[in-house]
C-alpha cells in the first residue's frame, strides 16, 4: 500500500485489504493464540511444581529426614482438591 501513495485510485484497495489482513490477524489470535498461550503457561506452572517437588524430596532423603515429615513437607506442595485427593487414596489403602 505505502508504496503506491501516489496513486490515489489504488490507495482504497489497498487500504481495505490492509484492514482486512489486520482484523483476520486479530481473530487468529484471539481465538488461537491466546489458548494456545495460557495451556502453556499452566503446563509450564505444572512442570515447574512438579520438578520443585522432586528436588525437595532428593533433598530431604540426602539429609536423611523422617519419612513421615517428607511427607507431609511434600504435601504442603499441592492446591488443596490434589491434597485431599491424595488422603482419601492413602486412607483407602490403609484401611
Amino acid at each position: 500500500m505505502l508504496q503506491q501513495l501516489n496513486n490515489p485510485e489504488t490507495l482504497g484497495p489497498a487500504m481495505a485489504v490492509a484492514l482486512i489482513t489486520t482484523l483476520y490477524g486479530s481473530i487468529l489470535a484471539n481465538i488461537v493464540g491466546l489458548p494456545v498461550a495460557e495451556k502453556i503457561s499452566k503446563r509450564s506452572a505444572d512442570i515447574e511444581l512438579s520438578k520443585r517437588m522432586v528436588l525437595e524430596g532428593v533433598i530431604s532423603i540426602q539429609a536423611g529426614e523422617n519419612p513421615r515429615v517428607l511427607e507431609e513437607k511434600l504435601k504442603s506442595y499441592l492446591p488443596t482438591a490434589e491434597k485431599k485427593k491424595y488422603e482419601a487414596q492413602t486412607q483407602g489403602a490403609g484401611a
